[in-house]
């Protein structure tokens, strides 16, 4: 049975790019392009990991975060936050959290399918 993965950003043409990455490797995807699709889609779908981008619209990476970790039904599904705002002060802030890993645009395939299988354990 393959792992489930909610991925979350609004630049379509990354969102295009890591949901095929993810598919090559077996995992099935399912694909959001903003917050409350997110919150929505993890509720619906249950995944085993949520790549969440930071800044898009309907509240925003943050926003879904807290969402997400206030529900029952989702707070202990692991997120790894991507984003092009890869500062340390905002990768620091956002482990201690709770986020399991950062990624910073732009990234290479093998770091993100690297992160995904320290997460998920694939």
């Amino acid at each position: 049975m393959p792992k489930k993965i909610l991925v979350v950003d609004d630049e379509i043409n990354i969102l295009s790019l890591i949901v095929l990455r993810l598919q090559q490797n077996n995992y099935e995807v399912f694909a959001a392009s903003d917050g409350m699709q997110a919150v929505k889609f993890a509720h619906d779908k249950q995944p085993d990991l949520i790549i969440l981008d930071l800044k898009m619209p309907a509240g925003g990476g943050m926003g879904a975060y807290e969402k997400l970790k206030m529900s029952t039904k989702t707070a202990l599904i692991p997120i790894i936050f991507i984003t092009a705002y890869g500062t340390e002060d905002i990768r620091q802030r956002l482990l201690d959290k709770g986020a399991r890993d950062f990624i910073t645009k732009p990234f290479k395939n093998e770091e993100l399918l690297q992160k995904v299988r320290n997460v998920i354990g694939e």
